[in-house]
């Protein structure tokens, strides 16, 4: 049972939380060209930016057990596969809301790692991380920007470029509230407050905070 809200009503509506209609999804590496414009956040599908649009509206799918709150019935029915112990691992009791982060939890206590790099033999417990991984001997390079046309080989990689386009800088300094949009820029910003100098000259061991600092000094050798 759960608590359907629209707008100012509530209503119980039964949930039958049946197997056979829960799909497996595994996690994707793609780009998200679909855009909230509530809140700019950004879907790989037009279905999943529907969804989301559920937050802004106020309808919302309330598990009766902890009282967290879905989007949809489906995300609901999964959630409460945790409560009902159906996919638990026997190693540690702990319970997942699918058979699939179950079996990628096993992993854990087993080390197997199944998926290996036909190239190099490195091996992953996840296949997503293999088929990352593959770019590096293939060069392939999926994610295209959709402003600048720039390619790059995973979708975080390019999730991160698309902040170059617009205002969005998420990553803030608690020392002087500088905004940044990467978080190697708000890691390098950090050297003016803590004077950390990482980058060493190999001839006088004279230290700089910037990379490009060491290059020019190494001109003076």
């Amino acid at each position: 049972m759960m608590l359907y809200y629209a707008g100012e009503s509530c209503f119980e509506v039964k949930i039958e939380t049946d197997s056979n209609d829960i799909t497996e999804h595994l996690h994707d590496d793609k780009p998200r060209p679909y855009v909230c414009t509530v809140c700019d956040e950004r879907f790989s599908r037009k279905g999943n930016l529907n969804v989301h649009r559920l937050l802004h509206t106020g309808e919302k799918y309330l598990c009766t057990q902890c009282e967290k709150c879905f989007t949809t019935r489906y995300y609901l029915s999964r959630h409460m596969n945790i409560h009902n112990s159906k996919y638990k691992c026997t190693e540690c009791g702990k319970c997942f809301n699918s058979n699939q982060m179950l079996t990628l939890h096993r992993q854990i206590h087993s080390g197997e790692k199944q998926f290996e790099c036909t190239v190099c033999s490195k091996q992953f417990t996840k296949s997503v991380e293999l088929v990352v991984h593959s770019r590096i001997h293939s060069g392939e390079k999926p994610y295209k920007c959709y402003f600048c046309d720039k390619v790059f080989s995973q979708s975080g990689t390019l999730n991160m470029h698309v902040r170059v386009h617009s205002e969005d800088k998420p990553y803030k300094c608690d020392l002087c509230d500088k905004a940044f949009r990467q978080s190697g820029d708000l890691k390098r910003h950090m050297r003016v407050h803590t004077g950390d100098k990482p980058y060493k000259c190999h001839l006088c061991d004279k230290a700089f905070s910037w990379s490009g600092d060491v290059k020019k000094h190494m001109k003076v050798h």
